[in-house]
Parts: C-alpha cells; sequence; structure tokens
C-alpha cells in the first residue's frame, strides 16, 4: 500500500451479493414467504430490507411483531432458501477469491458479515470452494450481536475477532444502502458501495459511500495492493 491511502488492517465484507453469488435466491424467497403469508410486498418494499437481519425483514415485510410467527416464518425461509442452494449451489464472485488473497497478503485480515443466521450460513460456506473460504479469518452473523445492519455491531465484532481497534484501519463493502450505512456508522476509512449484488449506484450514491466499484475484485486496486499470484 502507498500513503495515498488509508493502511487497512480490516477488511469487513458481505457475503451474498458481494463476495458469493448466490443468484438472488435470498430475495426470491424472502418475497415468497411473505407472499404466502398473506403480505406480497412491493419491490420497493423489499429492496429497502435487503441487507438488513432476516427475522427483522420478515417482521416488517408481513407487520407482525409477534415472536413465534416470526420464527415460523423464519423457519420456513431457511427451508426454502437450503432447497433453491441445493438446487444452484452459491458460487465466489469473480475475482474475488484473489482479491481476498491480496488483501491478506498486504496484512489486512478478511471477515464476512451477514444477515443470514448460521443456518444458512453454514451450508452456504460449506459449499464454496477451499480457495474462497481459506482466505477467511472469520464469519459475524448478525443474530450472534444482537443487531443487524444498518447497526455497525457486526463490524465492531468482526474488529474484536480481529484485534483491530481503529476504524481508521477499516474497510467495509457491500451491495446494499444497509451495508453503506453500517460502514459509516462504524466510522471505517474506507465504505465501499459495490454493483456486483442488489442494489444500484444511484441507490448506493444516496448512502455517501466513499467509494462505488464494480466488485470486490476490484479492492486490491483501490488499495494499490498487488495481485494475489
Amino acid at each position: 500500500m502507498t500513503d495515498s491511502v488509508p493502511t487497512i488492517r480490516l477488511a469487513v465484507l458481505d457475503i451474498a451479493g458481494t463476495t458469493v453469488d448466490e443468484g438472488g435466491a435470498v430475495y426470491r424467497v424472502l418475497a415468497a414467504v411473505a407472499t404466502d403469508a398473506g403480505h406480497p410486498p412491493a419491490d420497493a418494499e423489499l429492496r429497502r430490507w435487503m441487507g438488513a437481519d432476516k427475522r427483522a425483514a420478515l417482521a416488517a415485510l408481513t407487520g407482525t411483531d409477534d415472536a413465534e410467527q416470526i420464527e415460523r416464518l423464519h423457519d420456513d425461509f431457511v427451508a426454502r432458501l437450503h432447497e433453491a442452494y441445493a438446487a444452484a449451489p452459491p458460487e465466489p464472485l469473480p475475482g474475488v477469491p484473489a482479491a481476498l488473497a491480496a488483501l491478506r497478503g498486504a496484512g489486512a485480515s478478511v471477515v464476512l458479515t451477514t444477515g443470514f443466521d448460521r443456518q444458512v450460513t453454514g451450508p452456504l460456506l460449506a459449499a464454496l470452494p477451499r480457495e474462497f473460504t481459506g482466505e477467511l479469518d472469520g464469519v459475524v452473523c448478525a443474530e450472534e450481536v444482537g443487531a443487524g445492519r444498518p447497526d455497525p455491531a457486526m463490524i465492531h465484532r468482526a474488529m474484536e475477532l480481529t484485534g483491530v481497534t481503529d476504524p481508521a484501519a477499516v474497510l467495509t463493502a457491500g451491495d446494499t444502502v444497509l451495508d453503506v450505512e453500517a460502514g459509516r456508522n462504524a466510522g471505517a476509512a474506507l465504505v465501499v458501495g459495490v454493483l456486483s449484488g442488489a442494489q444500484t449506484r444511484d441507490e448506493l450514491g444516496a448512502a455517501s459511500p466513499t467509494h462505488v466499484l464494480g466488485g470486490v475484485a476490484d479492492l486490491p486496486a483501490l488499495l494499490q495492493v498487488a495481485p494475489a499470484v
């Protein structure tokens, strides 16, 4: 890295649509579960909950605050998502494994954060190649910290896991407005919106990221890090 960019010691990255291509299954399933519960979501409403904790999203989309009902909806969501992933297994987005290797080679830890719980995250990661998962220093799920995005709690936990105490040494990246807001709320030095997933340049730009890039594969160039060989 050079003096023209911050020295990044931790990259906190979203999973679906940011580092992993899961074909948009999560939002199709989320919409289907809400619809079958009698609350078909408008596209704008669904997009508002992209990147959020999935229990919180289901509660909002169906208009319920009943904890048992939310758990039933979430169980349905998890079961359907497993079926979707079995039919079309997720894969790393192009260039992501090499980008993660480059970041770690330059001295940065890499932690994934997600609004999925471990019921979804575990099988999803198990389906991915070692060249991807072997570059990870940790994974944080929203349910484990008691708050989903835009709360910065998952980023703070990633910092704790890796011993990084200064947000000026942290980069965050994600494909949704909530990802960007969480990065800004954490005070991260670089808050990157990526166009590889759910939302557009205009949508991400409205949340004031420091950068909007095509994808995580572009992070080494942003940080002026040599590509992995």
